[in-house]
């Protein structure tokens, strides 16, 4: 049997017109913001979010009233969730090492791992203030070991929302923000009369977002400019409908534009778990958002192999990927192109999305095939260093970089090999000639 689409998403290519419609919109903030800094923030809050605080910094009893506002409850499970977090950050911290080696006698090269100095961790509001995103950005930068962490959150329903500024407090943030949008983006990248510039900004965010992240690359660091959210749910016959069904929706209700396929190489499961998405659909509080996204964005594909699966499977190269077959860890060992795996029909997207400890900020739009996700690495720069112990091995490597920089005609940086040549190897090397072989 051939590949079966039994249901088609939107196509690549009217996705990306939608996406070309925000560019001038976010061009024209971010050069206001750039010119006239807070006063374009204020008007900028005013007019997408009706906020105009006196600060868009809370102050410290504006934060304590917000974490008492939460349950002793709410609070426990914000501080399970974000030990997770930080548990499995720090064990990633502690997987990249510093290095020396001495590669040839007297030759010492090195690299050390240190984290940038500020950082910006943005959390959408939107439909869904994504408490979970201040736990993902604030505690892993925590733990890379960024010494200024701020943070942004547009207001909800006319004031902070209390549990976003709770898990941005108890995730450690230095500064918190209640403003959104491309206008927070542009003042924390770029700074302002109030706010000092941030060396890299990281969260999801939304169409907006993305690209005020986009065009600011370069001048500050990113984490990854992050579309719609994605789910792919590779199943076979060992699971059932409502399980797939489950899965699927559970991402689709993200936003109208949240790609949901199922990949499967069982006909009858394919064709059950359809039924099983409308009958939930029915049911569901969130179905205005997630039916939408169903219908124009969902996708069922039917396979006749696991290798087919799994072809298909990077082709996609889905955000999150959640498997559910008799042995998923033979994805695991064969697939190349994903955010985040879930294997097995124990796990699933919203552990990792809320709780389980792995970073749910995660590639999109298929850069899967070149990146990972947000994770305490992308906060450390491995910056390089060299050491020539001995007047032999300086005099050694400067011949051989005499020459071969003599090759590209580079005559001034064979002369930086030639000077220490002549002092460290008692060689007469004719300024400007390379040494002979």
């Amino acid at each position: 049997m051939a590949i079966q689409h039994l249901k088609h998403g939107r196509s690549a290519n009217a996705s990306s017109q939608d996406a070309a419609k925000v560019r001038d919109t976010v061009t024209a903030i971010l050069a206001d913001v750039a010119e006239r800094g807070d006063a374009a923030v204020a008007e900028l809050s005013a007019k997408f979010d009706d906020w105009q605080p006196a600060s868009f910094r809370l102050s410290e009893d504006e934060i304590a009233a917000c974490v008492r506002s939460l349950s002793p409850g709410q609070l426990d499970d914000i501080r399970f969730a974000q030990a997770q977090v930080r548990n499995f950050a720090q064990a990633q911290r502690e997987s990249l090492r510093d290095i020396e080696v001495e590669t040839l006698p007297g030759v010492v090269l090195g690299h050390k791992n240190m984290p940038v100095d500020s950082v910006a961790c943005y959390v959408p509001g939107g439909k869904f203030p994504l408490v979970a995103s201040a736990h993902m950005g604030v505690v892993t930068a925590k733990v890379a070991g960024v010494s200024r962490i701020i943070t942004a959150s547009p207001p909800v329903q006319g004031r902070p929302n209390p549990a976003v500024v709770a898990a941005m407090h108890l995730g450690g943030a230095d500064e918190i923000y209640t403003f959104g949008g491309v206008q927070a983006i542009a003042a924390m990248a770029l700074g302002t009369q109030t706010i000092d510039p941030v060396s890299m900004v990281v969260g999801p965010g939304n169409a907006f977002v993305a690209e005020a992240k986009r065009q600011l690359f370069g001048r500050i660091g990113i984490d990854l400019i992050a579309g719609p959210s994605e789910t792919l749910v590779i199943a076979d016959d060992s699971v059932d409908a409502e399980l797939c069904a489950t899965d699927l929706l559970g991402q689709a209700e993200h936003g109208f534009n949240t790609p949901a396929v199922l990949l499967t190489n069982s006909l009858k499961l394919a064709q059950e778990t359809m039924a099983e998405v409308e009958r939930i659909l029915n049911i569901l509080p969130t179905a205005n958002t997630a039916g939408v996204s169903w219908r124009d964005y969902g996708e069922v594909i039917v396979v006749d192999t696991l290798e087919e699966m799994v072809s298909e499977a990077d082709r996609i190269a889905s955000e999150h990927v959640q498997v559910m077959t008799r042995d998923p860890d033979y994805f695991l060992k064969h697939m190349k192109h994903y955010g985040a795996l879930f294997l097995g029909p124990r796990t699933n997207v919203a552990y990792g999305d809320k709780v389980i400890g792995t970073n749910h900020t995660l590639p999109t739009g298929k850069a899967a095939r070149y990146s990972g996700g947000l994770w305490v690495g992308k906060f450390i720069k491995t910056c390089t260093y060299q050491k020539v112990l001995t007047d032999e091995a300086s005099a050694m490597i400067g011949s051989y970089c005499s020459r071969l920089c003599a090759i590209e005609g580079m005559t001034a940086h064979g002369e930086q090999a030639n000077i220490r040549v002549r002092r460290y190897g008692h060689k007469d090397v004719p300024y400007g000639s390379a040494v002979p072989a």
